[in-house]
């Protein structure tokens, strides 16, 4: 373990052995190697391994690797924390990269506002391999500080961005865990601390992403049904927020409809909702939208 890095690049990764390179090829070419990349492997077996220990030979900067069973993205997450001691985390998706100056813009920005401690982070742009953004460029040019419900949720500013976190908050809020689901939506978290915390979001691109598969949609609403539990929860984190209407309808919703997906009686979903008359009100529309995922 490097304890005196400034950050910490998390990969999590799941048999993307043939992935991995692009990132790894990236951080070969980071102008400050004031980092280390921690590589948690969630029960991979295509040979992830013995890839990463080629990179461990050949790299000039500190490379972590820890194997782990299969739980899914948001454990391995859980599950890294307690190797991390550099003050920032930066997680970072194994088939995507980063701009070659990427560690020196978060170190700039955080020697700029270290001593601010009413932030969780800071959030940078993800750009598209051909040029433009992949998340909204609606950061305007001299950046901002707000939570992330503020600017993400009610500003509108959608699409994915690169959120370099402060290591202690994660550790503070980590990812809720049940049984046999092996998915659930990062935001959870994100709006958990935004109860507490803001961010630093600046207009810069550091880090590069594909396109999303156009099926992703649908392939996401089965992993969320496939995992009910943790969808019921990322509902109410929501439906406690400071989020404009028009998300906590939606959060209402689906705090139903997964509710039912995880078999929870409608009288057991009321009780339990802090949103009671509210949740009356959306049980048609909720029940019937429930009904027709049923039969996905």
């Amino acid at each position: 373990m490097n304890t005196s890095t400034t950050v910490t690049i998390l990969t999590p990764t799941y048999n993307r052995k043939e992935l991995l390179s692009k990132l790894y090829e990236s951080l070969q070419l980071q102008k400050d190697k004031d980092f280390e990349w921690l590589i948690i492997d969630d029960g991979s077996t295509d040979g992830t391994s013995e890839v990463i220990n080629q990179f461990i030979s050949n790299a000039d900067f500190s490379i972590r690797y820890e194997l782990k069973e299969n739980g899914g993205k948001h454990t391995a997450l859980n599950y890294a924390y307690q190797f991390i001691e550099s003050p920032l985390t930066f997680i970072v998706d194994s088939d995507d990269k980063l701009t070659d100056d990427a560690v020196v813009a978060i170190k700039k920005v955080y020697h700029k506002y270290q001593d601010e401690k009413d932030i969780c982070g800071f959030s940078f742009l993800r750009g598209k391999p051909d040029g433009g953004y992949l998340s909204d460029s609606g950061v305007p040019k001299n950046g901002m500080k707000e939570s992330y419900v503020e600017c993400r949720i009610n500003r509108g500013i959608g699409g994915d961005m690169a959120e370099v976190w402060y290591t202690h908050c994660l550790k503070e809020y980590p990812f809720p865990e049940f049984k046999r689901e092996k998915f659930l939506g990062e935001d959870v978290v994100w709006i958990r601390m935004a109860e507490k915390y803001r961010m630093r979001f600046f207009n810069k691109v550091i880090y590069i992403s594909d396109y999303l598969d156009e099926g992703l949609t649908n392939n996401r609403r089965k992993h969320n049904i496939a995992s009910p539990q943790g969808c019921v929860v990322r509902a109410e984190a929501f439906l406690k927020s400071d989020a404009n209407l028009k998300a906590k309808v939606k959060a209402m919703m689906q705090y139903y409809i997964y509710g039912r997906f995880a078999n929870i009686k409608i009288k057991t979903l009321w009780k339990r909702s802090q949103k009671k008359l509210f949740f009356i009100f959306m049980i048609l529309p909720s029940h019937v939208l429930y009904l027709k995922w049923k039969r996905i």
